[in-house]
């Protein structure tokens, strides 16, 4: 049975880079949640009008991997102590946020967060929030840096973003 987690850590093209190379993880697609416009486009979203956030769906079979699982992989995969900000990517669409699904999910997410404030100096400033509904992004954008690892972004962000982690980047 696959279960589901919803993150934004900044631009979905990292956070996809990263999850979909993780045992366990089923499939990973980027899209927009957060906001009230309904099916939101690339350009809306980048304008940091539509209150969505970019964000990952991951679909995870957890008999191999645990939502704690995921929670660490999210922490690592960002500063969740910069507000509405990942690097040169600056906006609310940006802002580090844990949608979940369930009480269960909630409880998690908020006991991984204190947990992971004692690793940092500045406050934490993720928002965990019921999910609402996900808007999948444009085809363009899914599995984004295996497609286009010659892009400038992917080659100085997204390449050593991956290196630091420890991750291949195939």
């Amino acid at each position: 049975m696959e279960s589901v987690a919803t993150f934004g850590a900044g631009c979905f093209w990292c956070i996809d880079a990263a999850l979909a190379q993780l045992d366990g993880i089923v499939g990973v697609a980027p899209g927009y949640m957060g906001g009230d416009l309904e099916q939101p486009t690339y350009p809306q979203v980048c304008s940091g009008t539509t209150g969505h956030a970019e964000v990952v769906q991951v679909r995870f079979d957890p008999d191999r991997i645990s939502y704690e699982t995921l929670l660490s992989w999210f922490w690592k995969l960002h500063d969740p102590t910069t507000r509405d900000r990942q690097g040169n990517d600056v906006g609310t669409q940006y802002r580090s946020v844990i949608f979940y699904l369930d009480d269960e999910q909630r409880r998690l997410a908020e006991a991984s967060l204190l947990a992971t404030q004692e690793h940092h100096r500045a406050p934490i400033v993720t928002e965990i929030t019921a999910a609402g509904t996900f808007w999948v992004a444009e085809d363009y954008h899914h599995d984004y840096y295996r497609q286009n690892k010659e892009q400038p972004y992917c080659r100085v962000v997204i390449a050593s973003k991956l290196d630091k982690l420890g991750l291949r980047g195939d």
